[in-house]
């Protein structure tokens, strides 16, 4: 007889024992079968089981090790390693151990209904333990805010959180452009846009124009689908949304020059977006549209195009139901209150409403760039273009501006930026 059959049987043996409530003679059988095959885990994991009922916790977390010994990542002697330990009253230890335990089982498919409630009963164990630990740290994290600004703060308690496991690090992933050393933010304080007031006050008037261009029936035809990609591109995510008039945009500014038809229509619109910091340069930039969000429509995570710009939103109508997350924040849209965020972070949008969405978006410098960095990335990206075209390379001197290359296949095909 193989030895692997021989432990099937006196595992199936103990089985027995341990279903008819008879764990001592289990735990014979099983002693015996291991020292004939002191590598069979599933010996060892009903060993473990055997003796937890005899009250054996010590004994239990032994055997458990060590399955863990021969098999780091066996998952149900994690979550009984976890149990074990707060059986043992070892209750921080239990809480860590919950927490790999769940880590570990993400993965798994099938579960049997049993198993099933004890991760999810670990999932709320290791919830307590981070919520402890949470409770535990909040004195440190006020008083280290208090001796900060409000940044400092931010940055404080999303370090503490991503020590917590509460937050996932996202970091830049731009589609064509990426400047070294400019910080991962998904939001940006608005001590770092001193511009905003000034926009958000003119919020009125760019609704008044907003309106007026959505009554007029002859530029039914301006506004353009948002996402607009030849066939053949491998950019599968956005196949539900290309040419797809639930998402759309009519342009103000595009490829850096205003939209003829649609810019003259928002004189006032126009007056404030050029007093915002937004990159310059020919055939890139600046780019602003209303970004139009049918009801019942959702925009699948996406990163955009460069590090070196931010995004802006100003919401114009926002209907209940409408939510935008970048990176771990998720925020709601408020009528005539912007921000800026960097858009090569992953970021999300949705509609669930039966109303159409419309936020104002355009670009501006990254306020981490100094103005030679500026100057620089915007004659680098003019002499992309004069390569692409044959035409000679423009001399350096206060160009400025940046957007996606409309050389190259993005998002996008109009130009611009991909952004929400």
């Amino acid at each position: 007889m193989q030895p692997d059959v021989q432990a099937q049987r006196s595992n199936a043996a103990a089985m027995a024992a341990m279903k008819s409530g008879n764990y001592a003679e289990a735990h014979a059988i099983l002693e015996e079968a291991l020292r004939q095959h002191p590598r069979e885990l599933p010996l060892w994991l009903n060993l473990a089981a055997a003796r937890r009922a005899m009250g054996r916790h010590g004994d239990a977390l032994a055997a458990v090790d060590h399955v863990l010994a021969l098999e780091p990542r066996q998952f149900m002697a994690l979550l009984m390693r976890a149990s074990l330990l707060q059986a043992l009253g070892r209750k921080r230890e239990a809480g860590e151990a919950y927490g790999v335990a769940v880590a570990m089982g993400e993965a798994q498919q099938n579960l049997d209904p049993p198993t099933q409630r004890a991760l999810d009963q670990a999932r709320k164990a290791h919830a307590a333990h981070v919520q402890d630990m949470a409770d535990f740290l909040r004195p440190v994290v006020d008083q280290g805010a208090a001796r900060g600004g409000s940044a400092d703060a931010r940055r404080m308690g999303f370090f503490v959180d991503q020590v917590l496991g509460r937050r996932k690090v996202y970091t830049q992933q731009p589609t064509h452009y990426h400047y070294p050393d400019l910080p991962a933010i998904e939001f940006y304080d608005r001590e770092e846009c001193p511009w905003l007031p000034t926009l958000e006050a003119a919020t009125a008037d760019i609704q008044a124009e907003l309106a007026a261009v959505l009554a007029e029936e002859a530029l039914a035809d301006a506004f353009v689908p948002y996402i607009d990609y030849r066939d053949g591109l491998p950019l599968d995510q956005w196949a539900e949304l290309n040419r797809s008039p639930r998402w759309s945009a009519f342009h103000l500014l595009q490829h850096g020059l205003p939209v003829p038809g649609n810019a003259d229509r928002c004189p006032k619109t126009m007056a404030v977006l050029e007093q915002m910091p937004q990159p310059r340069m020919i055939r890139r930039s600046p780019a602003a549209m209303f970004s139009v969000l049918k009801p019942r429509t959702r925009i699948p995570p996406h990163t955009g195009v460069a590090n070196t710009r931010l995004v802006v939103h100003l919401p114009l109508v926002v209907p209940p139901g409408c939510g935008f997350r970048v990176g771990n924040q998720t925020r709601e849209w408020k009528v005539g209150v912007g921000w800026a965020f960097d858009d090569t972070i992953e970021h999300e949008a949705w509609n669930d409403s039966d109303q159409v969405r419309v936020v104002m978006i355009f670009d501006i410098w990254s306020p981490r760039l100094s103005p030679a960095e500026r100057d620089f990335i915007a004659h680098v990206m003019a002499a992309m273009d004069d390569f692409q075209t044959q035409q000679p390379v423009a001399a350096m001197g206060g160009a400025g501006g940046f957007g996606a290359a409309p050389l190259t296949p993005s998002v996008r095909s109009a130009g611009g930026f991909s952004s929400l």
